[in-house]
């Protein structure tokens, strides 16, 4: 008989909710160590659902000798778990098995190993180049107190660092300053490292090549994409990968009426801002995105131009990636082994 089975999984520790076609449940908690023992008991036509959490690819890993169906949750659109008043393993568990059984769970796509780690890394760069402008910021406060003006780039250079430390300032604020340079120092280091990296295992996606013959679209940017695109052929046409963005318009039904709002913004924030900033360098050197952009502009305004431009790169990036397409002359809409797009 086909189980649905809800599983509320931690560091340690995961408790399951065994519920059947005839509708009986049975909880259970388990060890992590036990994961191997649970597996044993599962057939190929069972269905597991899961939140998304940090060691769910190693659960999803060790039930697939058991051929069964794991469903990843994303918890962030499945918000009857953080609603619920009862809160408990056993509960969540018991949710998700039941809208597991009536197929409403809003999934998470699991992309490859590479793919994974290339994502993590870029989002370990995000956070750090976050709290380096953090920072930055308190940096500039203090100065600013003083009638010191400095300006936000000089402090991206050893030769603006220094120049911080030499300002006259009294003796605590100084060892204040010489803790914050340090940090700063460090952390410029440690982004230098994660781009290294980064750019040493970016090349080894699927569609790297393809990407970066896009003017526009370089190492880092490339490699943020493709770790959040994974397999382009899980989107059946563009505006699917748009929406995977969330950069789509927000629709509002009412009475017959239909209304467009603002992009959903639901998709991973990190890579949709990628997006716009590759989108803003690639129009200083397309003359049809250039075009584009400034009609835009002229009638709506520069915000909006800006969301209206990113949506047609991630559909250039769609069609290239979808068509194996890599660019001689992306400007002129040249292929290496073609003369047009």
């Amino acid at each position: 008989m086909k189980q649905y089975i809800g599983v509320d999984l931690h560091r340690n520790s995961f408790t399951t909710c065994v519920w059947n076609e005839e509708g009986k449940s049975e909880i259970k908690r388990w060890p992590i160590q036990g994961l191997k023992v649970f597996a044993r008991g599962l057939s190929a036509e069972d269905e597991i659902a899961v939140e998304a959490t940090g060691n769910v690819r190693m659960f999803s890993e060790a039930l697939k000798e058991s051929g069964c169906r794991v469903r990843v949750v994303n918890p962030h659109q499945f918000d009857v778990i953080s609603r619920s008043v009862k809160k408990t393993d056993e509960h969540d568990a018991k949710i998700l098995a039941e809208f597991l059984a009536k197929g409403m769970l809003p999934e998470v796509r699991m992309k490859d190993g590479l793919q994974a780690r290339v994502a993590s890394l870029v989002q370990t760069r995000d956070k750090l180049v976050k709290l380096r402008t953090v920072l930055k910021n308190k940096v500039n406060n203090l100065l600013a107190g003083h009638g010191i003006l400095l300006r936000k780039e000089s402090l991206s250079s050893e030769k603006g660092l220094k120049e911080v430390l030499m300002q006259a300032v009294d003796d605590l604020e100084h060892v204040e300053l010489e803790i914050l340079v340090n940090e700063i120092r460090h952390l410029n280091e440690s982004i230098r490292k994660v781009e290294d990296v980064i750019s040493e295992h970016g090349p080894k996606l699927s569609g790297w090549q393809n990407l970066t013959s896009i003017k526009g679209i370089g190492k880092v940017g490339a490699s943020i994409l493709l770790s959040t695109i994974g397999n382009i052929q899980d989107f059946e046409d563009e505006g699917k990968l748009a929406a995977y963005f969330g950069i789509v318009p927000r629709v509002h039904n009412s009475n017959g009426t239909e209304h467009s709002g603002h992009i959903t913004k639901q998709g991973n924030k990190l890579a949709r801002t990628a997006l716009v900033q590759c989108a803003l360098i690639a129009v200083r050197y397309s003359p049809y995105l250039n075009q584009y952009y400034r009609k835009i502009e002229a009638r709506r305004g520069t915000g909006k131009a800006i969301i209206a431009l990113a949506r047609k790169l991630l559909g250039i990036i769609y069609r290239t990636l979808k068509n194996g397409w890599v660019f001689k002359d992306f400007p002129n809409y040249i292929l290496v082994t073609e003369n047009a797009v």
